[in-house]
Parts: C-alpha cells; structure tokens; sequence
C-alpha cells in the first residue's frame, strides 16, 4: 500500500511561503529530525546547541555505562543530501572546509561525526504515511574524521568545498548509532579509530 499526498482543502494554506522558509534550511531542519527520530528509537538522549557556533547538530547522550565511561556523549554535524553522489562503496559529499574543519583532528572533549542524511530531492518525497507505518527516506550515514587534519581555508573563497568521503557501510541505525559510543572512538586520550 503505497501512501498517498494530501491536497489542501480550498481556502487552506498549501505550503509555507519559501522566502521565510528557504529549501536549504527545509532541508537542513528534516535531516536533523530524521538524526533525532533515530535517536529516539536507540534510547538516546539528545540535545540541541544554542547558538549554533561550534558545528555541532545535536549532541546525543548514552543512558548507562560504556566500558569505564558513565553516561558518554557524542557530538554530532548533521548534513541533509538531495543530489547524492558516489559509487557501490561510498558517497562523496562536498563539505565546506570550515564545517569539515569543526570535526577533524583531535582535542575535542566528545568524538565528533558527520551523520550525511541522503533524501529524494522532491521534499514531498521525504516522509511517506499510510495507517500502517510513518517511512522517513532514504537512510543516513555517518564518517569519522578524528584521523584527519584540519585544512588550511582560502580568504578569497571562504566556502570553498572539500570533497569527503562518507562509507556506505556506515549505515546509520539504531545498533550502529549505539555503537559509535565505543571507547575507541573517543578523542580525549591522544587519539582514535574511525572505522
């Protein structure tokens, strides 16, 4: 049963006027639902930062115990994606360096990660509901870049892009989202694994 669209009643409203809600903030706002929707469904805490300054989406809170931490905590960038690229073992996002420069390296009190959320490119596409089921589409996934360097930034092109790559192995869902709380992952100590 494939669910269906729901036209607007005449007289009703029938989508937000796009200069106050632009399609790169619509876009952003669903990738960050679809991140906190899936952890919600893991157990997780999530909270936002306020203002947004330090490149960080939501940062996601373990309820227990993990090896000898109690209660970790990963810092998480969300990116939504409408025009996917890639190939059969990985997506290439362009990232801005600034953004990308936020995650890289070490030195941070919590792992940092890039969760790249891919949807259709038609928002009207994104959520599909019938009486059975609420589907979010497509799928996240999430890269590591705690192994990285942070790259220098051009003053002439600040939002230059630096081509990443984002495994497609690294599906997102509720066991591999709990999993990134694993203390190889952890900064603090000198140093970790991405993979």
């Amino acid at each position: 049963m494939s669910g269906t669209r729901t036209q607007p009643l005449p007289g009703q409203p029938s989508s937000p006027d796009s200069q106050l809600y632009d399609k790169n903030q619509h876009r952003g706002d669903f990738g960050e639902q679809f991140v906190r929707s899936l952890a919600v469904a893991a157990r997780l805490t999530a909270g936002k930062s306020q203002p947004d300054i330090t490149g960080d989406d939501w940062t996601l809170g373990y309820p227990g115990r993990v090896g000898a931490t109690r209660f970790p905590r990963i810092d998480v960038q969300v990116k939504c994606w409408g025009s996917p690229k890639g190939n059969d073992q990985e997506w290439r996002y362009p990232m801005k360096v600034p953004h990308y420069n936020l995650l890289a390296g070490t030195g941070f009190t919590y792992a940092r990660f890039l969760f790249l959320v891919i949807t259709p490119k038609d928002p009207a596409e994104w959520i599909d509901i019938t009486p059975e089921r609420l589907m979010l589409r497509h799928a996240a996934y999430w890269a590591c870049f705690h192994d990285k360097s942070e790259l220098g930034q051009s003053k002439d092109d600040p939002q230059h892009a630096h081509t990443v790559s984002v495994p497609k192995a690294n599906l997102l869902t509720v066991e591999s989202l709990r999993a990134l709380f694993a203390e190889r992952f952890r900064v603090t100590a000198g140093g970790s694994q991405c993979s």
